[in-house]
């Protein structure tokens, strides 16, 4: 064989030999692409998180089987991770146009005035709770009357008992939820009663739902016990002080047949989701076997449940619904006096500090709340007592109410410590709410109310 052939037959060789290498080197990486592609796949399969799983609401009527002090949970389980489905294609989550001159009346400055506060005499309203009558049992100071909430651009309308009850001729006010709400209605009440002839007003017993009444009117003004909305164990208005909270996170019918006849609804809940957890007992469970969710998912369910009934069966033009945000506490005076170990207790005046927000308002809460509500559009009102009350350090009853149980010695030592930081004394803050409630049924502030609460919480954001 020559040099010429023993080269030809060189290069005959070669590009077979570079095109194998080619093709093997082409197979391996698509080899590894699918496989990187399958391990990829399946780890995120892995780590995939169930999808959610709805439950329709209100649709188990419970009457057999009511909650109360006495039930218990059989077992607890886990959380199943059931979120309430409610969707209603009327409601549209658009806002209504707010003209320019709409006042927003959540967004001002406390003023002292002795000459045009108090709006009512705390002794001459007999109404007024123990809870809640400072200076009977004991305030001396009381300058807390004398606070008027002032709205930094326009005036609030000077309150007119007489007016209010023309608005409510022929119609029955209620207020729904908590304490927090029962003082609502008995700063209404004190506001309200002393244009009313004594021979010409009576009120129900202390009950679940009270009713005073108007004759000359045919008004009522009412309150109804539902501290968490929907069904519960501590429905009772009394007996409520219990060790284990048990809710039906998917119904509200129970209260809802006592509230449905209203023509005026003002709902309030909070405080009593930051007890601990909650058992949930759903209707459809048969065995009473509950499971436990952290208070600020169960009272998701129960604001989705109670949304739900809004949603479904309110007809705006027909009623107004109100809803109060949350009531804030003064439990650590180090919050507006950095140092101090104190809390509400012998504060004489409010907080000067505009914005200031203290932990008593829990913004995750108020985040969830305002999700919810915006769902509802315009079929809701929303009154944001919050950021005008976390100014009063000074309108709570700190020492100076009745307290249902003996106090003890060491107690009684030391002040601050059986200090009632949550509720407010009457005449005070409450009775501002009650201003804006009247100014609402005719002027609408929800709009407002609305655009306020998304800048608190847009303020804050950068900070949870």
């Amino acid at each position: 064989m020559t040099q010429s052939q023993r080269c030809n037959r060189k290069r005959t060789h070669s590009p077979l030999i570079a095109l194998f290498f080619l093709v093997f080197i082409v197979c391996s990486i698509l080899y590894n692409e699918l496989s990187i592609q399958r391990i990829h796949q399946d780890s995120h399969h892995d780590h995939q998180e169930a999808p959610v799983r709805y439950i329709q609401p209100n649709l188990f009527d419970r009457k057999s089987e009511v909650l109360d002090r006495f039930s218990k949970c059989n077992a607890t389980r886990e959380y199943s991770g059931w979120k309430i489905g409610w969707a209603d294609p009327r409601v549209k989550s658009g806002r209504r146009r707010v003209g320019s001159e709409r006042c927003d009346v959540f967004s001002g400055k406390w003023v002292f005035d002795n000459a045009s506060y108090p709006l009512y005499n705390e002794s001459q309203c007999p109404y007024m709770s123990d809870q809640l009558a400072c200076h009977k049992h004991g305030r001396s100071d009381v300058r807390y009357q004398y606070w008027r909430w002032q709205p930094h651009n326009c005036n609030l309308k000077r309150w007119n008992a007489t007016e209010m009850w023309e608005k409510l001729r022929g119609k029955r006010l209620m207020f729904v939820g908590d304490s927090l709400n029962r003082g609502q209605w008995i700063s209404m009440l004190c506001l309200l009663q002393s244009v009313i002839p004594e021979n010409k007003r009576s009120i129900t017993p202390n009950a679940q739902l009270t009713i005073f009444r108007a004759e000359e009117y045919n008004a009522t003004v009412e309150f109804l016990w539902a501290p968490l909305l929907v069904e519960s164990n501590s429905d009772d208005p009394v007996n409520h002080r219990l060790d284990e909270r048990i809710i039906c996170p998917d119904s509200v019918l129970k209260h809802s047949s006592q509230w449905e006849q209203a023509d005026i609804l003002v709902f309030n809940s909070y405080l009593w989701w930051r007890q601990g957890p909650v058992k949930l007992l759903w209707s459809s469970e048969e065995n009473g076997v509950c499971e436990e969710l952290d208070g600020l998912g169960a009272m998701e369910l129960a604001m989705s449940a109670w949304a739900d009934w809004v949603a479904s069966k309110l007809n705006p033009l027909k009623k107004r619904v109100f809803f109060v945000t949350m009531s804030p506490t003064h439990l650590w005076s180090r919050e507006w006096q950095p140092g101090s170990e104190g809390n509400c207790y012998n504060e004489k005046i409010p907080i000067d500090l505009e914005g200031y927000w203290g932990s008593g308002s829990d913004l995750p809460t108020m985040r969830m709340v305002d999700k919810v509500l915006s769902k509802l559009g315009s079929k809701v009102t929303v009154l944001n007592i919050t950021q005008l009350s976390e100014y009063r350090k000074d309108g709570h009853p700190s020492i100076y109410r009745k307290f249902w149980e003996t106090l003890k010695p060491q107690q009684l030592s030391n002040p601050p410590s059986y200090s009632d930081c949550i509720h407010w004394c009457l005449p005070g803050v409450p009775d501002v709410s009650g201003v804006q409630i009247a100014y609402g049924i005719t002027a609408d502030v929800g709009v407002s109310g609305r655009f306020q609460l998304l800048v608190l919480l847009l303020s804050y954001n950068s900070g949870y």
